[in-house]
């Protein structure tokens, strides 16, 4: 990744010159640099190489839907324990953001299963993890409503208008302890998630909503910002026990 003198982010192609319009940095210049070190394009604009993390990947790559905030994200990451050489299902998929994020966390040892009922968002998606390198993902162009090829899972997520329709299978296919992880962005869906959840004997079923504020710092002092991240989704929790 390259990083020019604005903070502007941008991902480098191989075996071609760098352009912005802070200028032009030439594939020579690029060959012989290494993570860390600063450049000049042909109009004396400074740039610096920097090694791009699942972060900085996601806000670059290709997109044609809506993908879950850092914030959304993070909770399911934490509140579910994931950690390497687990086994996730992932619904629908859209462009890859949260599946990269799984991959990333369970390593090298685990797998993500990742299931996208279209045809475009599934070769968006492939194209986005093949080109961050990562091997542990499989990218499954089929209605999950089909049914849940896989078993033995330790965490499945849905980003789906009904996703309790799915909840019975769900139950089969988690690992005692397994969780499962409900992407809401209405409250009709977090409610009817929680109360199919209970009746299906899950345990510590909870709906959880993340706000966002941000705080400004100004020589005259800080306070929040006047604008937030406020509501993006519910996230509903259920674990098998």
């Amino acid at each position: 990744m390259i990083l020019d003198e604005r903070g502007k982010k941008y991902i480098l192609k191989k075996d071609s010159d760098f352009q912005s319009d802070l200028g032009i940095i030439s594939q020579e210049q690029l060959a012989n640099c290494e993570i860390g070190d600063e450049l000049e394009s042909h109009l004396g604009h400074a740039f610096k190489i920097v090694k791009p993390n699942i972060n900085d990947f996601i806000d670059l790559m290709d997109r044609h839907c809506s993908i879950l905030l850092k914030k959304d994200i993070g909770l399911v990451l934490a509140h579910t324990g994931l950690g390497a050489g687990c086994r996730v299902v992932d619904a629908g998929t859209g462009a890859g953001a949260i599946a990269l994020n799984f991959g990333n966390v369970v390593g090298e040892d685990g797998r993500v299963f990742t299931y996208e009922i279209r045809e475009d968002f599934a070769e968006i998606a492939k194209n986005n993890i093949e080109k961050f390198g990562i091997k542990n993902i499989e990218v499954k162009n089929k209605n999950i409503k089909d049914g849940i090829d896989e078993d033995n899972i330790d965490l499945i997520f849905l980003d789906l208008p009904k996703p309790f329709e799915l909840f019975e299978e769900v139950y089969r296919s988690l690992n005692v302890g397994g969780f499962l992880a409900v992407y809401a962005p209405y409250i009709d869906q977090a409610e009817i998630s929680y109360r199919i959840a209970k009746k299906l004997n899950f345990y510590g079923v909870e709906i959880i909503e993340i706000l966002e504020r941000g705080l400004e710092v100004r020589p005259q002092g800080v306070r929040p910002k006047t604008r937030m991240v406020g509501h993006s989704g519910y996230l509903v929790f259920a674990r098998k026990l």
